[in-house]
Order: structure tokens, then sequence, then C-alpha cells
């Protein structure tokens, strides 16, 4: 079972989000938290799979308590739970290495797939929304094109091109269709770029592309 720590600070929102995750037979939700505290507290004591968390909530925000949770040990995999009007704060989360994030609105199925998705080892970066999001905010900053563009200049012709189709949120296998690779292959070279940038997760490499504007 996949154990997941919910985190809302509205009651009914947690408890749909429970009956949602826990219907789907492979999910146990372990435990509730109202708070960003709160939901530190219960990442330490629970040790869950998954922590999903919504970005804004009275005392300690989600933005905050996702440092917290990703900074402890062997940290739990992060999401978190949004709307369009706050993607700035999302597009940090992602920055302090989550794994992805959800609309609100996200349909029950997506929901729990998105859950046993990230449990698998994989990030939530969908061509339709995680892509919107991310050129929302990357890029703005001159400095941190060019801070970007010199990271990426350590990659070799084949791992940029890997990149560049790792943000726009293609799978390995696609990625290995679209270069002719074999998805073995495009796993290895996405696994070597993630060490050689110091990288979390591939939602972390793919906000680099889009910093330098590639």
């Amino acid at each position: 079972m996949i154990r997941v720590l919910v985190v809302d600070d509205e009651a009914l929102v947690r408890s749909g989000l429970r009956m949602i995750l826990e219907a789907s037979g492979e999910i146990a939700v372990v435990g509730e938290a109202g708070d960003g505290a709160a939901a530190v507290t219960a990442a330490v004591r629970l040790r869950p799979h998954v922590v999903l968390m919504d970005v804004r909530m009275p005392g300690t925000d989600g933005l905050t308590a996702a440092a917290g949770i990703l900074a402890l040990p062997g940290p739990p995999k992060l999401i978190m739970l949004t709307t369009f009007d706050l993607d700035e704060y999302v597009h940090e989360a992602l920055r302090l290495g989550a794994v992805g994030f959800l609309l609100k609105d996200t349909p029950p199925r997506d929901l729990a797939a998105a859950v046993r998705t990230v449990a698998a080892g994989q990030a939530i970066l969908s061509p339709a929304v995680t892509k919107r999001l991310i050129s929302s905010f990357a890029g703005k900053a001159p400095s941190r094109a060019v801070s970007a563009r010199e990271r990426l200049a350590a990659l070799t012709a084949r791992e940029e091109d890997v990149m560049r189709a790792v943000a726009r949120g293609l799978s390995n296998a696609e990625i290995g269709r679209q270069l002719r690779l074999t998805e073995a292959t495009v796993k290895a070279h996405v696994s070597r770029v993630l060490a050689k940038l110091g990288l979390a997760n591939r939602v972390q490499a793919a906000i680099l592309v889009h910093d330098a504007d590639l």
C-alpha cells in the first residue's frame, strides 16, 4: 500500500481526498494535517511515501512546509495542490524538490493515478498543464537565464536533446521514439543528467531548461 499524508486547512477537502484515494484500493491515507507546521510533524512521525499538500494555508503555508519536509532524511514524494492563481508558489515548490502539482479539480481517477506515479519514483509533468506553469515563470530574470545556460553547457548534444524533450513533458518511451533511442537508453541519459547537474528529479530539469529558454 502507498502511504499518503493529506494536508489541507479545510476538513471537508481532506475528507474528500481521503475517500478518493482510499477507494483505489492501493492507497492508505495514514494521516491528515490542517496546516504546514502540523504537516512537517506528521511527516516525521508517520513516514508517508507521498504527501499531498495544499499551497496556501493559514499559519505555516504549504511552501514553508514543503521546504521542511523535503529537508528530512529520505523525504517523502511531495505533490502540491493548487489553482492557477497560485502558480508562482508551486513554481517555487518545484524548485525545492516537489515532484509535481495537481489542480484541486483534478478528476478522482487522475488523482489516484498521480499518487501512484510519484510513489513509483516519477515526476508529474503534464505537457498541457505543468509546461504552462513552468513557462509562465521561467526565463523572466536575465541573470537566471544566464546561470541556467552555464549549467546546461556541461551537457553533451544528445543529453541536451533529451532534456529538451523532458521539458516538453514527454515520457521516456515518447522521447525514445522521437530520438530513435531505446527507453533504457533515455532513462540512462536522464539519470546521468540529473546527477551531472545536481538535480533531484526531471521536473527540476524541465525548469532549468525553461529558465535557459532553450
